[in-house]
């Protein structure tokens, strides 16, 4: 057996962190990791078509398990792709390593051929960004980034010139303990008690809930209970917190609905349990506030806080639950029940309205008719764009289904490369990318990885032929579209010649049997549906001055559209508000 080499410890050390798959493209400076991964029958090597890909497929691979996750980039150019990918993975706290392999050694510094300086290039959107530079420096730098990135909830990024790699491993190297799991984090006593004491003190307290929420539905609905608390949500708390839940009044922000906005600027205690909310003109400036997040650096630096709680969700509403006194007035919960259910109702004929014989087809029918037809336990990557307010109002969250995209980074193009993370941690599970057409056809070269593994996925593209989204905003601005309209193929007819399942809808009445097939369907499936451009109605009283990019933040208004199944959800929960 002949000696180890660098990169076969550097793939050994990966698969010992849990490490099942390595996302990327084949490059010289990789080769000896690649060749490495080969051998190895504990890890995989996914070859995708664009590095990006390779980053967002480790990141929704991350999110949805929690564990770490890779992808890698050849020199200069190959691992610059990866950066976007990488900021995304890094602002949803997904734990990915990732390794950008490097020039000879002996050249760095030279202007050489492809010469980039990756530890310096990914410093921003990682916690641990380092070149190795000797052979006796890996094992203990490769150690070191695996755990800022499970520890932190991030991304780390290793830089290896492709000679050190490809050199033998030191004799004796010593195999270092893994940390591949977080612990959970307790507040203090001190913290605990005070936030127990504004409770007591809070005639109305509300909820707002965001991703930090995972796990601990149960302590929420507990904690709800017990102060009789309205529950609000981001978009990235809606899949932990919506679901079996009688005290849901809502999504707050540009995509909101019900009586969210309300219930967090109507109370007299808000407590963001959490969420790092960015968009701080939603949030009232005039009410007591509580924070309650594992990361202390996002502690108030969205709103000011009259208290401050490092530590879980879980765990902090385990500590504070069964000190404070439970609250019998029900008066403020109920209200905002009923507004959520009035909101609600108003909206709703928006989307019902002759929707079956509306040509282009209403985006809002296809999406409540895909959350109907897909799988209980379904998991649905989402474009950035209309496809985020679509998936924000039509998707019924249950406690199984997951819904992923960019809702912190908000990059196009990333829904179709998360559904490929997401299908290779489960092929028996279904998988469905709502994508946009902008944003599918920028990373379109993908969808031939879907082919090639021989991947499930289900691309349900929302087809509009313009940037919606940008449109809209240069609508609210007063401006004329720009530069937004998109001139487009056939998209079912690539579908096919490329292999994959693939149908084509422009009337309604196909709709439903066109998503059914595809669903039911056990490869690689694309359903392009011809979507009306002009689907959402802007309420009247935003205004130019109002808009702040994607945000629209200042105008504290949502926009019009229909809600789905929530407005049975809401019905049901009146039946929990008594009766005068």
């Amino acid at each position: 057996m002949g000696k180890q080499t660098v990169a076969e410890q550097f793939v050994d050390i990966l698969a010992r962190a849990g490490v099942r798959r390595l996302y990327g493209v084949v490059g010289d400076s990789l080769n000896p990791v690649v060749d490495a991964i080969r051998r190895n029958s504990a890890i995989d090597w996914i070859q995708v078509r664009h590095e990006e890909s390779a980053a967002f497929a480790a990141g929704a691979e991350a999110q949805l398990t929690g564990k770490l996750a890779g992808c890698a980039g050849s020199c200069g150019p190959g691992n610059l792709h990866l950066i976007n990918g990488l900021y995304d993975a890094h602002r949803s706290m997904a734990p990915v390593l990732a390794l950008a392999s490097h020039i000879p050694s002996s050249e760095i510094g030279t202007g050489y051929f492809q010469e980039t300086h990756p530890d310096q290039l990914f410093r921003e959107c990682s916690h641990y960004s380092e070149l190795i530079s000797s052979p006796q420096q890996m094992p203990r730098v490769l150690q070191t980034a695996i755990q800022h990135a499970v520890g932190r909830r991030g991304v780390s990024v290793v830089s290896l010139p492709g000679d050190i790699a490809a050199r033998p491993a030191p004799e004796r190297a010593e195999e270092h303990a893994l940390v591949t799991s977080r612990p959970t984090v307790r507040p203090g006593d001190a913290e605990i008690d005070a936030l127990a004491r504004m409770v007591d003190e809070a005639d109305r307290v509300t909820l707002f809930c965001g991703s930090g929420t995972a796990g601990a539905h149960e302590e929420v609905m507990a904690f709800a209970e017990r102060v009789k608390a309205p529950v609000g949500h981001a978009l990235r708390g809606k899949e932990h917190i919506q679901y079996d839940n009688p005290y849901d009044v809502g999504m707050s922000g540009l995509l909101g609905y019900g009586a969210a906005y309300e219930a967090t600027n109507e109370c007299d205690l808000l407590i963001l349990l959490g969420t790092d909310f960015p968009y701080n003109a939603f949030l009232p400036d005039d009410v007591r506030t509580v924070q309650v997040d594992v990361r202390p650096e996002h502690l108030g630096r969205r709103s000011k806080l009259d208290l401050a709680v490092w530590g879980d969700v879980r765990e902090t509403l385990r500590c504070v639950t069964p000190k404070v006194r439970p609250k019998t007035d029900r008066r403020f919960l109920d209200r905002m029940l009923k507004k959520h259910a009035e909101a609600l109702e108003g909206v709703v004929k928006a989307y019902t309205r002759k929707v079956e014989k509306h040509i282009p087809i209403h985006p809002e029918y296809v999406a409540s008719v895909l959350d109907e037809e897909a799988a209980d336990d379904a998991i649905f990557t989402v474009d950035t764009g209309m496809c985020n307010v679509w998936a924000a109002r039509y998707l019924t969250p249950n406690g199984r289904r997951r819904v992923i995209g960019s809702f912190t980074h908000g990059s196009m193009a990333n829904a179709l490369p998360q559904a490929i993370g997401a299908q290779f941690l489960d092929r028996r599970r279904q998988v469905v990318s709502m994508s946009g057409d902008g944003g599918f056809t920028m990373l379109m070269g993908d969808f031939l990885t879907l082919v090639q593994y021989d991947l499930p996925v289900k691309v349900i593209l929302f087809n509009n032929s313009s940037l919606g989204m940008v449109e809209l905003e240069m609508l609210v601005s007063g401006l004329p579209a720009y530069g937004t309209g998109n001139h487009n193929p056939n998209f079912a007819q690539l579908a096919r010649a490329a292999g994959a399942y693939a149908e084509r809808v422009e009337k309604p009445k196909h709709l439903r049997s066109a998503l059914r097939t595809a669903l039911h369907h056990k490869g690689p499936a694309l359903v392009d549906i011809v979507t009306d451009p002009n689907a959402l109605s802007i309420p009247p009283k935003i205004k130019a001055e109002m808009v702040t990019g994607f945000a629209l933040s200042a105008s504290k208004m949502v926009l019009d559209g229909g809600v789905g199944r929530m407005v049975q959800m809401a019905r049901s929960n009146l039946r929990n508000v008594p009766r005068p």
